[in-house]
């Protein structure tokens, strides 16, 4: 059982959501949050401690006051619908400063804990993206392509290692309710999935995609039959979000 979380990214989106709801628990001790922006005070808790800190930051010593966790989530990330042709060399490089190398070096500054023989639960937010081709998404997915990996081979070093802990992929597709798109956290849309998270944490798997029955496993063996196919229809949904989306900005200044 979690007593002492840190989740980094945990200022709006997911990250907050699965904060608050670690903060209602009476077993919870401490939930820290870190993240570039600061933590708005409706969101305050006597449980939870904020602070700021810019995870592309090139010195991570900043971390070290946090040995104290039996948990660690990370849901930090940045992404931008966009074609290839139309991002900036710098989105590249924040990208996956931000959603891949910042991932990797915060899981090693843990990882005497992740390999260690205490309990110890970590869980990265990853996304559906990283598990097929993403047009309009394409700097994106790699990013989080990276990350799946990744933890996929780190989960067979730890299980080689002799102990029981894992780092858990939380793999969704779109989520209503977060801040991704510059918009305003709803948390009362993220409650179900941030509870389902700290579940699957809590439980120490090694993969979590949400809505995978009704929706992912089809939209996998569908990818996995005809990548080039699915990379089509992916294209073309996007595209018509992108229109409607549009329309309906359209229609909003009329």
């Amino acid at each position: 059982m979690i007593k002492r979380l840190l989740v980094v990214g945990g200022a709006n989106g997911i990250g907050l959501a699965i904060s608050q709801e670690m903060a209602k628990r009476e077993t919870s001790e401490i939930i820290y949050i870190v993240d570039k922006v600061p933590l708005q005070k409706e969101y305050s808790h006597k449980k939870i401690v904020s602070f700021q800190f810019d995870i592309t930051n090139s010195d991570y010593s900043f971390f070290n006051r946090f040995n104290d966790i039996d948990a660690l989530m990370i849901t930090a990330g940045i992404g931008k619908l966009s074609l290839f042709k139309d991002v900036s060399q710098q989105h590249i490089i924040d990208s996956f400063n931000v959603n891949t190398i910042s991932v990797l070096r915060i899981v090693k500054q843990f990882y005497w804990k992740i390999e260690g023989k205490s309990d110890f639960y970590c869980g990265i937010m990853d996304s559906i993206a990283g598990w097929m081709s993403s047009p309009f998404f394409a700097v994106y997915g790699a990013t989080k392509s990276a990350l799946k990996i990744f933890i996929e081979s780190v989960n067979v070093e730890l299980s080689k290692s002799g102990t029981s802990n894992k780092i858990l992929n939380v793999s969704p597709g779109n989520i209503k309710g977060t801040s991704f798109y510059k918009k305003k956290t709803d948390l009362s849309a993220l409650t179900y999935l941030a509870c389902k998270i700290i579940q699957h944490l809590e439980a120490k798997e090694d993969l979590f995609i949400p809505d995978y029955d009704n929706i992912y496993k089809n939209v996998l063996e569908r990818y996995y039959s005809d990548f080039r196919k699915e990379g089509i229809h992916s294209y073309e949904y996007k595209l018509d979000r992108i229109n409607e989306t549009k329309l309906n900005d359209r229609t909003r200044r009329i």
